[in-house]
């Protein structure tokens, strides 16, 4: 099963055949989440944990939206 993207990110009229014209809404989330962390001047660590950390938030984000609430746990 492929990883759900949640679409375009910023739709618009043009579409290329196999994809969408621009990111997806996954990676407009993840980059969301990156860029907070990285504002933070005493980041440390392997940038690749961070950007594989930026998509599990992105992909908590797509859970909760498609389950039409704020909270993934549902409390």
């Amino acid at each position: 099963m492929s990883q759900p993207d949640g679409g375009p990110a910023f739709p618009s009229t043009a579409h290329i055949e196999g994809g969408y014209a621009g990111m997806t809404l996954r990676d407009w989330f993840a980059g969301m989440a990156l860029q907070g962390w990285l504002a933070n001047p005493t980041l440390k660590g392997a940038v690749e944990n961070y950007a594989t950390d930026a998509y599990t938030y992105a992909d908590a984000m797509l859970k909760a939206r498609k389950a039409g609430q704020g909270d993934v746990a549902g409390s």
